[in-house]
């Protein structure tokens, strides 16, 4: 996660400085650094877990990796409900990893334990004034045009008239334009017609007599997703019906959630497609759940195309450290100093989470050090105890992918500013002396 990654890139820094203070040169420093990075990945690579053939079990280590991921969120105490959420969308998606299938929509009111996962699309919209409110086998023309009157768009342009028959006879044109306009749209045989713009009154009418379900105003992002999982595509000119493609869907339905009337999509094109709703007493707090749970997604999916998997709570991070400094020891030169400091720096992550917990560091850090060392290398931090603990028995476990990339980038990150030779800065520009108009 970006939060690992710059407490191991700060600490990565703070060892170079100590190194480059010793005269060490930073050319040195970098050569250890990425010896120690091959060495921490393999030792990483071989702890690895890949339970992706046994369902149940893979299910459990999707639930453990939501779990250690929303630990540090807002959501930590509904973690358990979260991560049940979360894990049951994922899976849905079949192994594709396509989040754009999942949509997740914030409604205010209830509590969070109210967020549940709808195995349909939602749509927080409504249809216009006297259209159909349910519709079976849908076919849904998906578009972003206008649908005002075509007023003239030229800067400055006016119109002179010199009597109320031609004003009338203007509106009557803007009319008339307006119903060629829609009997364009309904040459498509559509039954549904969902625009991301607004649909002022004259348009709704003119679907509501043609028996069309009308939606405006979906906002981009949900007509793009809602083209993913229906199978059609926006449209913005309606000449070409025989070429265009509409989505479809079973059913279309108003359903209420809480005090909201949201349209429902069922049996879409994409199967896997699901919404995620996310209840809460205020919009900060569905903001930060939000984003905690679209993290936790984030990372299931990677996980889901690459199941493999490590433990949590700084056990990974005590084994690569322990393997850098096994290899340092036998290293002869500069390079093994650089190599240790890439060790104590990996060992700094199981220091703050400790740290963070109000626990004494140094004791646990140490007796997880030790216990590595002694071939226990499935013991971690046991944060709700205040001890160590075999993070297998616990259940705390990480992505492989994740944690791989905190490594890497980690890594890439201090060396590129470890890199910088000097920094230029731009002298201030002077204030100059008004001398007045020559």
């Amino acid at each position: 996660e970006r939060r690992f990654i710059i407490v191991l890139a700060a600490e990565l820094l703070r060892e170079a400085e100590k190194l480059v203070d010793q005269k060490i040169h930073p050319q040195v420093i970098i050569s250890g650094w990425r010896k120690a990075t091959t060495i921490a990945h393999e030792a990483l690579q071989a702890s690895t877990m890949d339970n992706s053939k046994n369902e149940a079990k893979f299910r459990e280590d999707l639930l453990n990796i939501a779990r250690t991921t929303l630990s540090s969120k807002i959501l930590s105490q509904h973690k358990e409900h979260f991560a049940k959420l979360s894990v049951d969308a994922i899976l849905r998606l079949k192994g594709s990893g396509n989040l754009s299938a999942i949509q997740i929509i914030k409604l205010k009111g209830g509590c969070l334990e109210d967020s549940f996962l709808d195995e349909g699309f939602l749509l927080d919209k409504k249809p216009g004034q006297h259209q159909p409110k349910r519709i079976e086998n849908a076919r849904i023309l998906i578009a972003n045009t206008p649908m005002d009157t075509d007023k003239i768009k030229v800067f400055g342009s006016r119109i002179k008239v010199d009597s109320m028959a031609k004003v009338a006879e203007l509106e009557l044109a803007e009319k008339e334009k307006m119903k060629d306009k829609i009997g364009k749209i309904l040459s498509h045989e559509c039954n549904v017609f969902i625009n991301r713009q607004l649909i002022y009154n004259y348009p709704e009418q003119l679907f509501a007599d043609a028996g069309i379900m009308a939606i405006e105003h979906a906002d981009f992002d949900g007509i793009e997703r809602l083209a993913l999982v229906t199978g059609g595509e926006i449209l913005s000119t309606f000449d070409s019906p025989a070429i265009a493609k509409l989505g479809t869907c079973k059913l279309i339905e108003e359903t209420m959630i809480g005090e909201s009337t949201l349209l429902r999509f069922s049996g879409v094109a994409l199967g896997e497609a699901c919404t995620i709703v996310i209840r809460g007493a205020t919009e900060q707090i569905i903001d930060e759940a939000d984003r905690s749970l679209h993290d936790a997604l984030c990372v299931l999916s990677s996980t889901v195309r690459e199941p493999t998997i490590v433990y949590g709570g700084g056990c990974s991070e005590m084994l690569m450290a322990n393997a850098v400094s096994a290899v340092a020891a036998k290293t002869p030169g500069k390079e093994a100093v650089a190599m240790e400091a890439f060790s104590r720096a990996l060992q700094s992550l199981p220091t703050t989470i400790a740290d963070n917990a109000g626990l004494d560091s140094a004791q646990l850090v140490n007796e997880l050090r030790a216990n590595h060392a002694l071939g226990k290398n499935t013991l971690g931090l046991d944060m709700e105890k205040g001890t160590l603990g075999c993070m297998r028995e616990i259940g705390i476990t990480e992505s492989f992918v994740v944690k791989r990339q905190v490594l890497v980038s980690a890594a890439e990150a201090a060396e590129m500013i470890l890199r910088v030779d000097c920094i230029i800065k731009a002298a201030p520009r002077q204030r100059v002396e008004d001398r007045g108009h020559c």
